[in-house]
């Protein structure tokens, strides 16, 4: 891979996507166009990615063709997140300032680091992309949050320290953050939000261990002290030992499979295209069913469906990715982003089971793994207590996670 000089960027009419499942050896896999009456971005396959490649996502079927976005302002299919999220959009306004705001300029300038396993490059013949340079090291944390405060004050940034910013990490979020490398991994790294009053990336970090306990494969995470308050670094899971793993958001699954954005329509897509051997399949479902359960328990109402992923296997298969930004919102909404049941997102329990058979489970299946939820949020207080969380923090939460409307709903199954 050779760095492209940021200086010597155009904007155009088209870019090109490459496949980067192993760095070293990236291949085409088609050319990217403006598609200007929607805003957004098309996609045309290569040749030879039509004769030996894979549909990145249902919409996006090998063949012939141009492929365009379904909404305005977007990209085609999977493309679409390789896209930076709303921080890195702002990132990348503040410290690249590009002569065009366009969605395909946002796409290059996301950089090599993006989420999965697509990159873009201004050349067909060679992977030439926005290189940030090597990660910044958890001993340069501090120096990161500073730079992310003057990025918020919109203050400039000088330019040796901009390679700690990296503007296309994540799917679809506003918290600020950027990437470290740790034990010779990345990670994420995310911090407050301006104005928070309460210690929120040491409270992703309790929420994420505690839905752990709740039988949920949870991303790893962890707290990293700053000078007030805390970052939580999490584990990227799409890279895997120097090789990246393609990855769909539930945003792009769902809207390719002609679906609504719900947890049944998610459990559905994973029982026609997860890892049937052994019957993986439905364990993931039974495990998006808890998913659902604990973010309706812990007050996660940000729990939309770029906040789900799913990972493809070497057969072409998916599983869900470990779970993400899972963290008690603290609005108090009453409903999920994404449809639970038959009263469609209500955040009530009576929801989640009205259609439980879509997540393969019976009934009384669903009974016990709600119990088991249940049981786990009820000692969430003492479980963030544990992990460092102060009592004012606990205290403030508390008026949301415990009042009458969810408290109640757990009580009733722990009778």
């Amino acid at each position: 891979m050779t760095a492209f000089d940021l200086q010597h960027y155009q904007p155009g009419e088209q870019l090109y996507l490459w496949w980067l499942a192993n760095p070293a050896a990236p291949r085409l896999i088609g050319e990217l166009r403006m598609a200007r009456s929607l805003k957004g971005v098309s996609l045309v396959y290569a040749p030879a990615w039509l004769a030996s490649g894979f549909a990145l996502s249902e919409d996006l079927p090998l063949m012939p063709g141009e492929f365009f976005p379904h909404d305005k302002e977007s990209a085609a299919g999977a493309v679409d997140d390789a896209r930076p999220d709303r921080w890195g959009e702002r990132v990348i306004r503040m410290l690249d300032k590009p002569p065009r705001l366009a969605v395909l300029d946002f796409l290059f300038f996301a950089g090599d680091e993006r989420f999965g396993a697509l990159g873009v490059s201004v050349s067909a013949s060679d992977y030439l992309a926005r290189v940030t340079g090597p990660l910044p090291r958890l001993a340069d944390a501090q120096e990161v949050h500073k730079l992310v405060a003057q990025i918020l004050a919109g203050e400039p940034v000088a330019p040796d320290r901009r390679r700690l910013i990296a503007p296309g990490a994540t799917l679809g979020g506003a918290r600020p953050k950027a990437l470290l490398e740790l034990d010779g991994h990345p990670w994420v790294i995310k911090f407050n939000e301006p104005g928070e009053a309460v210690d929120m990336p040491l409270v992703e970090h309790a929420a994420m261990t505690l839905a752990a306990h709740a039988g949920i494969h949870a991303a790893p995470t962890r707290p990293v002290p700053l000078q007030r308050g805390h970052a939580v670094a999490v584990r990227r899971f799409d890279r895997v030992g120097g090789l990246r793993r393609h990855a769909l958001s539930a945003n792009v699954a769902l809207k390719a499979a002609g679906e609504a954005p719900g947890y049944p329509e998610l459990a559905q897509w994973l029982r026609r295209r997860g890892v049937t051997a052994g019957g993986h399949n439905l364990q993931q479902m039974h495990e998006l069913f808890r998913r659902m359960v604990f973010n309706i328990l812990i007050d996660n109402t940000d729990d939309h469906e770029k906040n789900h992923a799913l990972l493809m296997t070497d057969s072409g298969e998916y599983i869900l990715s470990p779970a993400f930004d899972v963290l008690p919102s603290g609005q108090a909404l009453g409903y999920q982003q994404m449809r639970v049941g038959a009263a469609g997102a209500d955040a009530t329990l009576d929801n989640a089971l009205s259609q439980c058979a879509q997540f393969g489970l019976k009934r009384p299946e669903a009974v016990a793994q709600l119990r088991q939820v249940c049981a786990v949020v009820q000692g969430w207080q003492a479980h963030f207590a544990s992990v460092g969380v102060t009592v004012a923090d606990i205290e403030s939460l508390a008026g949301q996670i415990d009042r009458p409307f969810l408290r109640d709903q757990r009580l009733a199954f722990q009778r």
